[in-house]
């Protein structure tokens, strides 16, 4: 139909295009602009001519850690034992 459904509320519609401007031209591929981690989902391609082909694809789109911080604990002297904590959010 030359169209994408963005589904409700996705959040999509201004990162969401078609790789080539006519999609009826065999390449219906569409490009996923500034990934965010709520676009994690099952995508879907409807492709109708006499009869309607659906293909699946699982998207998982995760986080990028923030710098960890860390801290030693203990006196950093020769022999002594220290603990090297690090936290990550």
């Amino acid at each position: 139909d030359h169209h994408v459904n963005y589904g409700s509320g996705s959040g999509l519609q201004d990162r969401v295009a078609f790789v080539q401007t006519d999609p009826s031209q065999h390449d219906a591929s569409i490009r996923l602009a500034d990934l965010q981690v709520s676009d994690t989902g099952t995508y879907q391609c409807r492709v109708k001519k006499n009869t309607v082909a659906v293909h699946e694809v699982i998207v998982t789109v995760q986080e990028k850690p923030a710098t960890p911080q860390c801290w030693t604990e203990g006196h950093v002297t020769e022999g002594s034992t220290i603990l090297l904590r690090c936290y990550s959010r």
